[in-house]
């Protein structure tokens, strides 16, 4: 690994924040632009949305059961088994759904933009589409950026039910508890705010993995081994913006929630 000063590394960081800034920045503004490649980001949403499905489903359901079954314990001390419906559904879709479900399709498809776009980039295939005049902003970007935002709103509903499916699991066959009540407490449960608070997060999930796959892609250099690094980066970079937006825009809510009581 080449040594570089702390001067040029810290430039070469702003530099590609910049440079990501102003590619998420012209991904909005293209949608409000024609072309839109409606076929494009119909095929994206297909590909993101039902192929990210089984890995969806399973993550959703086995966090319900292992959170029901570790918060069974809990709840036990206190004489408050019954309410582990009430435990699940909260944790679910406030947080566990929406975080774990972007976590898993940002492993599944940042690191799949990364390595397609990176391909076109360092084959010169997108150097062709500017040629050939198409802009490859409009066409591989924003249909991408729109069907992932949008499909992962449907994919952490799912993951938030087989939560509760997994829990439901737990709290009939080990717990010995009456599912209608289960189920009747998981519903009482959640209040508006709660569901405000599960579905505002997907969309900004969904455009952080979109854009954060695009910009290693369209960036990388060096042949095949460029396309595997960025593949890498991508992966970890929209990991970490998830996290570190999940709990800002967690104390936006509660701040904006609490100003409404």
């Amino acid at each position: 690994m080449e040594l570089i000063s702390p001067t040029e590394f810290a430039k070469d960081k702003i530099l590609a924040v910049q440079e990501y800034c102003l590619l998420a920045g012209r991904s909005v503004g293209n949608i409000f632009k024609r072309p839109r490649y409606l076929g494009d980001t119909l095929q994206q949403a297909d590909l993101i949305g039902v192929g990210s499905l089984p890995i969806v489903i399973l993550t959703g359901f086995f966090t319900g059961f292992v959170f029901a079954l570790q918060g069974a314990n809990t709840l036990e001390r206190f004489g408050s088994l019954t309410l582990i419906g009430h435990l699940v559904a909260l944790s679910m879709v406030r947080e566990l759904g929406p975080v774990l479900t972007g976590l898993m399709v940002a492993g599944r498809n940042a690191s799949g933009i990364a390595s397609e776009l990176g391909s076109m980039q360092v084959t010169e295939q997108i150097d062709a589409m500017r040629a050939l005049g198409t802009d490859p902003m409009k066409k591989l970007v924003t249909p991408r950026v729109i069907a992932t935002a949008f499909m992962l709103i449907f994919l952490t509903i799912i993951s938030d039910f087989m939560g509760l499916v997994g829990g439901s699991v737990v709290a009939t066959v080990l717990l010995r508890l009456d599912m209608a009540q289960y189920w009747a407490t998981a519903w009482q449960s959640l209040v508006r705010d709660d569901v405000i608070m599960g579905l505002v997060k997907p969309p900004i999930f969904g455009f952080i993995i979109a854009s954060v796959g695009c910009y290693y892609g369209l960036t990388s250099r060096g042949g095949t081994q460029g396309v595997g690094r960025a593949t890498t980066q991508a992966v970890v970079s929209a990991s970490v913006l998830i996290l570190l937006t999940d709990a800002v825009v967690t104390r936006l809510l509660m701040i904006t929630f609490a100003g409404y009581k």
